[in-house]
């Protein structure tokens, strides 16, 4: 299902099948609350699981990569190999203290680039055995390559915040996700978010008086 679709369903089961010219939640309301939902989830089922499914994941393609002066970022040499993305990448849903990229490396999607700490970087210089190797570090939502040995792109995927974001980006060779594509949501969690809403947040929202509800009370009034 899209997520349009997902979000008709929900509005639906809200107000019974019928329609209203008072309506007063509108889609983008669902929408919203169905994203955060599928964050909150997510980010559950991994604290209790230790493994994410890969029906949550995403590809955003070969992500390009620009040379930078090292020494501006990470206490290097200014001749020293050090690529970034070129834009910040989209949020991934956090898993408990670390991001949620399952795999950065090679662009035919072989080969994982390993990943260090920040910190580490300046010290790689000084190791006569690692110094040579490609390493990748995540600064401002932008991956940093040490030493990419060539490599001009790097293929990413992960599991993101909101998958809507993954359409911004044009590196995907068309297989980036956009809204006919089918929402990146296992059915067990979807069920699980909608019985959640319905009972949470849009049970309130259905609740409360509207604009036209509210008027017709103070006309009685």
């Amino acid at each position: 299902m899209t997520l349009d679709e997902i979000a008709y369903n929900l509005l639906n089961l809200m107000r019974g099948g019928r329609s209203s010219n008072d309506e007063h939640i509108s889609l983008e309301q669902i929408k919203f609350n169905i994203k955060h939902y599928r964050a909150m989830f997510i980010r559950r089922d991994y604290a209790k699981n230790q493994h994410v499914s890969t029906s949550l994941e995403q590809d955003i393609g070969c992500v390009p990569l620009i040379k930078i002066d090292g020494s501006k970022c990470c206490n290097l040499p200014t001749d020293c190999p050090v690529f970034r993305t070129e834009r910040k990448l989209p949020k991934t849903v956090r898993f408990n203290f670390k991001d949620a990229f399952t795999f950065i490396g090679k662009p035919n999607g072989t080969g994982t680039i390993p990943k260090i700490e920040p910190y580490e970087v300046e010290y790689l210089q000084y190791d006569k055995f690692t110094k040579n190797q490609t390493k990748y570090y995540l600064i401002d939502d932008h991956v940093y390559v040490y030493n990419p040995n060539g490599l001009d792109a790097i293929n990413i995927r992960g599991v993101f915040e909101d998958p809507e974001d993954v359409h911004e980006w044009d590196t995907c060779n068309g297989n980036c996700y956009d809204n006919q594509t089918d929402y990146p949501l296992p059915l067990d969690m979807l069920s699980a978010i909608n019985t959640g809403l319905l009972q949470g947040e849009l049970a309130i929202l259905m609740n409360s008086p509207n604009d036209g509800e509210l008027d017709r009370q103070q006309d009685k009034q």
